[in-house]
């Protein structure tokens, strides 16, 4: 049986760009009449078919982007779209969003509608549930097609594309160390459960700032919290813990949340405590969003500087669209985080 062929696949066999396989495909006169005929019968050969998303590989460009995120609520991904939004219209881009809402189905179903040439490229953040399920095919699927795609923030190693992120372990090990510094040694991480790449990078961070402190890491000082849960529902998780933490004589005094949601939670659940912040604990936040600025008290949050990334990952999409990188070349840009210093530490 032969082989099943994609663009990428003739590109790679006969040694040229996937963008001269789609061309010469449609019979463009600006591929050589040689090079238009060796493609031709090689995909003629391996009964190759362009499905829809070759199809919408038009010369002709749409001059769209595809922008998929899994929350329209989440304060860091509004940040994300502000800064996607500025680097298109300076470059003369359009953004169409569309919302997983954290599944894969409707990841699939997003990236499905868009891609019957309504757009050019992608820029993706992964759904929580599509991590946990560990299938990227339909992401694969496109890029095999000749269609970029730029993932940020959650990214994983299975898809071969350009990648915008923050140095999660980083800034998670130099929050910590500032719990350190203000002289706490017991301090609680609320962290997500594994498969969540930023939650699991963030937790070595917490690891590693221990480590180098001689401070021993206990497990029972790590929470792991269902990502399904709702807000109500992690709440109620995270003062069951603190409780029975307490009740078991075990002294807490900080906590590290591995985003602001789970901080505030805490927040509210140590003043059911009757405890103060940061006198008795102090409170560590990430995303620096809407919450952590108007919460009481304010919280110390690290800033991921959500329209740099925006910016950087549209700009990253648009420089492979008109070909001003290697094509062949997948890089991934940090972005440089910092801790932001408000009520909740000293």
């Amino acid at each position: 049986m032969k082989p099943k062929m994609t663009l990428k696949k003739i590109a790679k066999e006969l040694d040229v760009s996937i963008s001269t396989v789609s061309k010469a495909l449609k019979d463009d006169k600006n591929v050589s009449q040689e090079t238009r005929e060796k493609i031709q019968a090689f995909a003629k050969f391996y009964n190759y078919r362009p499905n829809n998303i070759a199809l919408s590989l038009k010369n002709q460009r749409t001059k769209t982007i595809g922008l998929i995120i899994p929350d329209i609520v989440h304060h860091f991904f509004a940040k994300v779209i502000a800064g996607a939004e500025q680097a298109a219209n300076i470059r003369g881009y359009i953004v169409v969003i569309g919302v997983s809402n954290e599944s894969f189905e409707k990841e699939v179903i997003n990236m499905e509608m868009m891609v019957n040439g309504s757009v050019d490229g992608f820029v993706v953040s992964i759904a929580k549930e599509t991590l946990l399920l560990q299938d990227y095919h339909h992401l694969n699927e496109i890029i095999s097609q000749g269609m970029p795609i730029v993932l940020f923030d959650r990214v994983v190693d299975e898809v071969e594309c350009d990648k915008i992120v923050v140095d999660d372990k980083e800034s998670a090990k130099n929050a910590t160390q500032q719990l350190i510094d203000d002289k706490r040694e017991n301090i609680l991480l609320l962290t997500t459960l594994d498969h969540i790449n930023i939650g699991r990078e963030r937790t070595k961070g917490y690891l590693e700032a221990l480590q180098q402190n001689q401070i021993e890491a206990r497990p029972e000082l790590i929470l792991k919290i269902q990502d399904n849960a709702n807000e109500e529902e992690q709440e109620k998780v995270i003062e069951a813990h603190i409780n029975r933490l307490m009740d078991g004589g075990m002294s807490i005094d900080a906590i590290f949340g591995v985003n602001e949601m789970y901080a505030v939670a805490a927040l509210n659940v140590i003043r059911k405590l009757d405890l103060k912040v940061p006198e008795d604990l102090s409170v560590i936040s990430f995303s620096n969003g809407v919450l952590s600025k108007y919460s009481r008290p304010k919280l110390t949050t690290v800033d991921q500087h959500g329209v740099d990334l925006g910016i950087a990952a549209v700009n990253t999409l648009i420089d492979r669209l008109e070909e001003k990188v290697d094509e062949d070349a997948f890089f991934t840009k940090v972005i440089k985080t910092n801790l932001i210093k408000r009520e909740s530490t000293f």
